[in-house]
């Protein structure tokens, strides 16, 4: 549980570590459930959240609002791909004709990027969402001042109940820009 217990929402645990390599042309950087934010996630009507930080996913019982969000410093001119590390149980519910949305800005004051999934057909075991790749890069401006990343996925709108859906990790990839290799002389 959080520190407050009387909050029914679950507030990112600071002192949880994210875990970081580097991969294929990219830093990957991936946040444990506990380390994010999740609106009813200190209700276990409605969300199990592992106890210690094991690797074992946050698992959603039932919700109408879907909301787990986070946020990671950002570095001038990088850019970075978002996404979440779920599957779904085989009694996984409410899915059909909704979408789970992907959202990720730059800065308080930035404009959401977003792409959609659909989990009526969910792939077998573990998968990442969104489907598509959600890329946002961060201004080099130097009168820039918030690099910070706000992201999160969302199911709010449909306001069907759902549940089964298992969050292992958020995943933030920093793309490695390739360096030109060096033409041999002919």
């Amino acid at each position: 549980m959080a520190a407050s217990t009387n909050k029914p929402h679950w507030d990112s645990a600071a002192n949880v570590p994210a875990e970081k390599k580097t991969e294929e042309n990219a830093i990957v950087t991936r946040y444990p459930p506990k380390k994010l934010n999740i609106i009813w996630g200190n209700d276990s009507r409605y969300w199990r959240l592992p106890t210690e930080n094991t690797g074992r996913p946050a698992e959603l019982i039932q919700v109408s609002w879907l909301e787990v969000t986070g946020t990671y410093d950002g570095e001038k001119g990088k850019t970075y791909e978002i996404g979440f590390e779920v599957s779904l149980t085989p009694d996984a519910f409410g899915w059909n004709g909704c979408h789970v949305y992907v959202m990720a800005k730059v800065g308080k004051r930035g404009k959401y990027s977003w792409k959609r999934s659909s989990l009526e057909n969910p792939k077998s075991g573990n998968f990442q969402i969104p489907f598509e790749t959600l890329s946002i890069k961060v201004d080099d401006n130097p009168s820039n001042t918030d690099n910070k990343i706000y992201f999160g996925m969302y199911e709010v709108w449909s306001g069907k109940w759902k549940g089964g859906l298992k969050i292992y990790n958020a995943v933030i990839k920093e793309i490695i820009a390739a360096t030109p290799s060096a033409t041999p002389p002919s």
